[in-house]
């Protein structure tokens, strides 16, 4: 093919791509500009759209990469440096995302956009710096320590729901529910109630919990819910409310994102406290510090409580469980298996959880990791953990007698994947996430008599006009195009 004919057939490639993404359909968006790149590998453009349409479907990693390779393309691709700032914003790593800031605003001073998110990033590096200082005063209290619930009184024009003699209720849990779905607030008194004992709760819990169903018992499994709080009431109306004949699990990722987290999580916590051992949730990649800065659920508790309650949702994010297996044959984690082979549930029940999460090891894997097709282990899309092939699930299922996994983390267009043979399982239930994906949600049924999954799939139901990302961090609000 002659070099003009080559470049004009890219340009077109690069032009169905925009359009696809001008729709929000990221990954026709993608396959089109790989296909340009396929034919003209030299254009720092096409690596910084794919940059942003990575970025859009969560792949930091691979966005990253592209934005760096935009750069080194050309070193004065301005967008290039906005877009690698970006991904390493998304990523948590602040200080790498100040750097091309400040590059953006030596090159142009008057720029009031650059200089803004130079200002918000450096206001963020110097936070943590201030945090890690904090935290390295090994006598760091609990926020506990500092509340005095008994004095917290509750002004007489309150006439919303009230724990009873300090307790959840039943009937606590569905004035609770109809009183947040009327766009109400909680009372503060009884959102540190409910914080305090549930972090009692939790912090009693093993790291791997280990449960076991009856031949007549079923459990329901659900996905990342993403403070899509009426998509959450109607996984309830649809499946029956929490009891102790009607268990739940929970996998992560509860909060950011979606702009009612905290109906989400304080409803998730009443029941678990009003059936600790019928009502369980794992931790997931967002119920962690850096994430809820970026994401939206630190905003959204400070704009609704304060930023002392924050801390104490941080507090008790640290204690939840990693993982849990259902009659020691299926595992359930938020992300995935592990960079490394040989790990055993042994390895799983010692981990240290209170804490938030390192950058590698099982603890960071559980959170983070995502299945691929190919055998073998790549390098993770996120630019977090690994994505592990149908190999590596055989391998590890077989070394620790287990049938198969359940995850989520991953989006998924039916609400639910099966891959790797029917040997790692994906389940999402936030249903059209981020009011964009037009994806369905889904939860699980899980019986004791024969452990086989069975998928029950919902579409999304409307909410009040409050749009996801309402509260996440202003440099990931911004338009990034």
């Amino acid at each position: 093919m002659a070099e003009e004919e080559r470049i004009a057939n890219a340009e077109k490639l690069k032009e169905k791509a925009n359009t696809h993404f001008k729709e929000k359909d990221y990954e026709n968006a993608i396959k089109y500009y790989t296909e340009a790149l396929e034919l003209n590998s030299s254009n720092a453009i096409y690596y910084s759209n794919r940059s942003l349409a990575y970025l859009r479907t969560e792949c930091y990693g691979y966005a990253l990469a592209d934005a760096t390779r935009a750069l080194e393309i050309d070193k004065n691709y301005i967008k290039g440096y906005y877009r690698r700032a970006t991904s390493n914003m998304a990523l948590g790593k602040f200080k790498a995302a100040l750097k091309d800031y400040e590059t953006v605003v030596r090159v142009r001073p008057n720029d009031k956009d650059a200089k803004m998110k130079y200002q918000e990033c450096n206001k963020i590096v110097k936070q943590k710096a201030f945090e890690r200082a904090i935290a390295s005063d090994e006598l760091k209290r609990s926020v506990v320590d500092s509340l005095d619930i008994e004095n917290m009184t509750i002004e007489d024009e309150y006439t919303g729901p009230k724990l009873e003699d300090g307790k959840v209720t039943v009937k606590f849990m569905k004035d609770l529910m109809q009183w947040f779905k009327d766009q109400k607030k909680l009372h503060r008194k009884c959102a540190y109630q409910i914080l305090i004992q549930v972090k009692d709760i939790l912090s009693k819990l093993p790291s791997l919990v280990e449960i076991c169903l009856k031949e007549t018992e079923k459990i329901t499994i659900c996905g990342d819910t993403h403070g899509q709080y009426y998509d959450l009431l109607n996984i309830f109306e649809l499946n029956g409310l929490p009891s102790e004949t009607n268990p739940y699990l929970f996998n992560g990722d509860f909060v950011d994102r979606g702009s009612f987290s905290v109906e989400v999580i304080l409803t998730l916590f009443g029941f678990k406290l009003l059936f600790p051992d019928h009502f369980h949730l794992l931790r997931g990649n967002h119920e962690t510090d850096n994430m809820n800065q970026m994401y939206g659920f630190e905003g959204e508790v400070k704009a609704k409580y304060t930023a002392q309650m924050f801390q104490l949702f941080s507090e008790v994010f640290q204690w939840l469980p990693l993982a849990q297996c259902i009659n020691s044959k299926v595992l359930v984690m938020h992300g995935g298996l592990f960079s490394e082979d040989g790990v055993t549930l042994d390895d799983l029940r010692k981990i240290d959880r209170n804490r938030q999460p390192p950058d590698s090891g099982p603890m960071c894997d559980l959170l983070w990791s995502d299945p691929q097709p190919q055998n073998g282990r790549s390098i993770s899309k996120r630019g977090v953990s690994c994505q592990f092939g149908p190999d590596v699930t055989e391998h590890f299922l077989k070394q620790n007698k287990l049938q198969y996994i359940v995850r989520s983390h991953e989006v998924k267009a039916e609400g639910y994947e099966v891959t790797h043979s029917g040997k790692c399982i994906t389940v999402f239930s936030a249903p059209n996430y981020c009011d964009q994906m037009g994806n369905k949600g889904a939860y699980i049924h899980l019986r004791g008599s024969d452990l086989k999954p069975e998928f029950h799939q919902f579409t999304a139901v409307p909410h009040p006009n409050v749009k996801p990302m309402a509260y996440a961090n202003s440099l990931l609000q911004l338009g990034m195009m």
